[in-house]
């Protein structure tokens, strides 16, 4: 059934849109970490799919600053928002991966230096703002705006955690002091996160069912630190070590996908996407590190490349018929009431 289309969609273009360009720019990255298996086709499809992710960001950035200008009550609304607050960083997020795919591609190597350097670095600088404008909310304590349970989600890892990309494209750029220090920001609060959602879901229960695909965030934590680590000179051992506990974790949020696969499909499923991408991409950083003698790593990286493409292609076509029907940049859907206990007379 077709839903009735708002007569202002621009205003529920919420900052979680560019989630879709951080799937596809890490897509693109998992697929330049395959060149040395799969040859110069995943080069090229790596180069396709990281123009799309320029591409989709150029119309999002457009579109955000549209919004801006034409409902600035509803981004007031975003920054007062409980849950949506953290989607804010998917902004720079994006930013610091376009600049990283630019690296990736060899593209900082010429003319264009200057473009990818102040992509990355306008990236990472509004990243570490959005991270202390969100930290600094929790010395509200846990009343209005402060650190209440109902925006402890996984969606919390977004602006701690993002500051981990740092070093991908830091170092290659050679900033690599600052990268590293950017880095130390996000492996601080990585644990803060995880232990608050472990105490949300033991004292008030999981997070709302629609988020339910947020769960997968919790892959990217190790996954980008162990490719950042490797980054940044650390030993095979402690790229291991992260690897195990990335792996597991997605073992372990993948018990979440046949109750995903049964929500009707809204933009939080695009939180699947990055975390695929980066133990995809992390598992082929491996794969030499374990030699030919042990091929069953470099197998399990393709296949969660593939895996990770074909989730991707499945959101792409979901995000266009859900544009199409009208089912996509509509009001967000109102909790559900609770009824309180009778008390006893």
């Amino acid at each position: 059934m077709t839903t009735p289309r708002p007569s202002t969609p621009l205003k529920y273009l919420f900052p979680g849109w560019y989630a879709v360009v951080m799937g596809l720019g890490g897509l693109s990255l998992a697929f330049h970490r395959a060149v040395p298996l799969m040859g110069e086709a995943a080069g090229a499809t790596a180069l396709v799919i990281g123009a799309l992710a320029a591409g989709v960001f150029a119309v999002l950035a457009v579109a955000t600053l549209l919004r801006a200008q034409r409902h600035p009550e509803a981004w007031a609304e975003d920054r007062r928002h409980p849950v949506r607050h953290t989607f804010i960083a998917t902004l720079p997020i994006a930013m610091m991966l376009l600049g990283t795919v630019g690296v990736a591609s060899g593209l900082h190597a010429g003319a264009a230096r200057p473009v990818v350097a102040a992509l990355w670095w306008l990236g990472s600088l509004s990243q570490l703002v959005v991270t202390w404008w969100v930290l600094v909310r929790w010395w509200r304590g846990n009343g209005a705006g402060g650190l209440q349970w109902a925006s402890v989600t996984p969606a919390l890892f977004i602006p701690v955690v993002g500051n981990v990309l740092a070093p991908l494209a830091g170092v290659p750029l050679g900033i690599e002091a600052w990268a590293t220090a950017q880095f130390g920001v996000g492996l601080l609060f990585w644990p803060v996160v995880q232990v608050l959602l472990a105490v949300r879901v033991a004292l008030q229960g999981s997070w709302p069912e629609r988020l339910l695909p947020a769960g997968f965030i919790f892959i990217a934590p190790p996954a980008v630190v162990g490719l950042a680590a490797l980054q940044l000179g650390a030993p095979a051992s402690v790229g291991w070590a992260l690897w195990g506990m990335a792996i597991f974790t997605t073992v372990w949020v993948a018990a979440l996908a046949r109750r995903i696969a049964a929500l009707p499909f809204g933009m939080p499923h695009w939180g699947m996407s990055f975390p695929l991408t980066a133990i995809a991409a992390f598992t082929l950083r491996m794969a030499p590190l374990a030699g030919a003698a042990t091929p069953a790593v470099t197998l399990l990286g393709i296949a969660l490349l593939a895996l990770a493409a074909l989730v991707i292609a499945a959101l792409c076509l979901a995000t266009l018929r859900g544009l199409r029907d009208g089912s996509l940049l509509t009001p967000e859907p109102a909790p559900p009431v609770v009824a309180a206990p009778a008390s006893a007379s």
